[in-house]
């Protein structure tokens, strides 16, 4: 055995599921200490990562400026609504806040927002054969996929890493040869374990339900330690949607500090040294730069990759910076005329597939109908396919796919949108995954360097999720409170 620091995210997730993950409200708790050594501090990005940071800050009575490339708040989170029709809006960025989601949930409390459950999975298309998700649990039907064993959905390869999860007792002492895991795929790991190809198959679909990667991209390690603390996704896991759209989250915060939010200003460059930083970024078509004692950086990586940087960072930080792993992700919105997937002899409102749409579902449960938006979330190379496509071949995939699991789609579709991330100017991809050797990158992106900070999901030990960058906005707020 040998003695190491695990990754944050699963060594608090293990700590918070002990403790009941209470969390103290923030500004009752930072507001009394007055020992931050900040009186201006710069926040670049107005995702919820920069957000939560400045709010809190604010709070505590610091000089804040957030700088953002856009012309609104919230980053990838993106309620569409102008489309379509009787009000109707779907989610074409972040859309999921699970019932662990504290930190979400705590602002959603303070600003007076509601979350809305979602549905469960309640149907199942592969191999061009529909299952019914009750008939499935209770052993009825069986998928079409050899080895799997009835009743699930997902998890179908957990026995063939088993035997490694068993061999971690405590995440703070981790056996040496599973640590070297992370120098393997989860394919590569499965397969060495000989696990059947459909096995693979099928996990390379059930992994992209929430992962943005194939199991080919994602590190052996992080799906053990999935495992490990069963928190890998599965057809039982509980979602919900904050009520009224997603986007209300990041507007109330906006709204909170908007007298120091800039709008429609991209960071060009970033100069720091021991005594405070200066940012420089574009206003109003002019190169503008601003001095701060601190700086929030919760830009993605992706776009800090093209930001000029004087002095570098650390080697480490910024081979973490250059390499740090995003997925694909496609979002395909269907406006209906009639709610067909409601109807007597449907497949389902909330259906797992292995069509180029992945997953399908019912996204207008919160609305009267008759009108009503199907929604698919489509990831990795599958997303990526879908990307190469005009908008209009996207969306004569996403009608045809949609024929296939309710044959009356041609009589009922009415119009449709698409957002492809890796294509969005100031993301150009979708969220952060662990690809092989990546186990350490979270800790040390989220490290200060001296007089700079950092948030965003892949600070986080929440990565990939709102509540993850609110975290981050949350933590990186800390450190600058406390000096």
């Amino acid at each position: 055995m040998s003695k190491i620091i695990t990754r944050r995210d699963f060594l608090r997730a293990s700590t918070a599921a002990a403790a009941g993950m209470v969390i103290t409200p923030a500004r009752s708790l930072w507001n009394v200490t007055g020992n931050s050594s900040a009186e201006k501090v710069i926040i670049i990005g107005a995702g919820l990562g920069g957000v939560s940071c400045a709010y809190e800050l604010q709070n505590a009575g610091i000089d804040i400026t957030v700088l953002e490339a856009r012309s609104r708040p919230g980053g990838r989170v993106r309620t569409c609504r102008d489309p379509f029709a009787d009000n109707l809006y779907a989610e074409m960025g972040a859309e999921y806040v699970d019932s662990s989601d504290e930190y979400a949930r705590k602002y959603c409390k303070e600003f007076g927002l509601d979350i809305l459950p979602a549905k469960l999975y309640d149907g199942i298309y592969v191999r061009g054969k529909k299952y019914d998700m009750a008939d499935f649990k209770t052993f009825k039907q069986q998928l079409p996929y050899d080895g799997t064993v009835g009743g699930k959905l997902f998890g179908q390869e957990f026995e063939y890493v088993r035997h490694w999860v068993e061999k971690i007792k405590d995440p703070n002492d981790i056996p040496s040869d599973v640590m070297k895991l992370d120098r393997m795929s989860a394919a590569q790991l499965l397969r060495k374990e000989g696990a059947p190809k459909d096995i693979i198959e099928l996990y390379t679909y059930t992994n992209a339900t929430e992962s943005t990667c194939t199991p080919d991209q994602m590190s052996a390690l992080n799906m053990v330690f999935g495992h490990f603390y069963a928190s890998a996704f599965s057809e039982n896991t509980m979602e919900g949607r904050i009520f009224g759209g997603n986007d209300q989250l990041p507007k109330r915060f906006a709204k909170e500090i908007a007298s120091n939010l800039k709008y429609n200003c991209p960071v060009k460059k970033i100069s720091h040294n021991k005594k405070g930083v200066e940012v420089s970024f574009e206003e109003s078509g002019k190169l503008t730069a601003m001095s701060a004692d601190r700086c929030v950086i919760a830009m993605p990586l992706t776009i800090l990759r093209k930001t000029k940087i004087t002095p570098y960072f650390s080697d480490e930080k910024m081979h973490c910076i250059r390499k740090q792993s995003y997925g694909e992700v496609m979002k395909i919105a269907m406006q209906f005329k009639r709610r067909i997937w409601d109807e007597q002899g449907s497949v389902g409102q909330r259906v797992f597939t292995d069509t180029p749409l992945r997953r399908v579902y019912h996204f207008s449960i919160d609305q009267p109908g008759p009108r009503g938006i199907l929604l698919s979330f489509t990831s990795g190379s599958s997303a990526a396919k879908l990307g190469n496509m005009s908008e209009q071949q996207r969306l004569r995939v996403a009608r045809e796919t949609a024929t296939e699991l309710w044959p009356e789609t041609p009589y009922v579709w009415e119009s449709g949108i698409s957002k492809y991330w890796n294509e969005d100017p100031w993301m150009q991809g979708s969220y952060t995954y662990v690809s092989p050797g990546q186990w350490d990158f979270i800790d040390i992106l989220a490290q200060p360097e001296e007089k700079v900070h950092f948030a965003g999901e892949h600070t986080s030990e929440f990565h990939s999720s709102m509540n993850g960058a609110i975290e981050s906005g949350v933590r990186a707020s800390k450190e600058i409170i406390k000096g």
